[in-house]
């Protein structure tokens, strides 16, 4: 599975954030932006991305998934900082 399928299933989980996803070999990271994940804890939103692929971590598909969620403001400061 490479990065751009692993960005549309994300997209379709989560149709109003922005989602890019890194594939190396197995090992998948998938960030997402959005405002869906405003006053979550971290475990939460790394939560919702692992239900959108949960079924390709369970036939092996994806080895090891590295979420990462964002708010939009996180992310505009993450990038500030970078």
């Amino acid at each position: 599975m490479d990065a751009a399928q692993v960005t549309e299933l994300v997209k379709e989980a989560f149709p109003d954030c922005q989602v890019e996803a890194q594939v190396d070999g197995s090992h998948y990271m998938v960030v997402v932006v959005g405002d869906v994940f405003e006053g979550l804890p971290t475990i939460k939103r790394q939560q919702m991305i692992n239900k959108a692929l949960f079924q390709y971590v369970m036939d092996g598909t994806i080895h090891a998934l590295h979420p990462k969620a964002f708010t939009p403001s996180e992310w505009a400061e993450r990038q500030a900082n970078a």
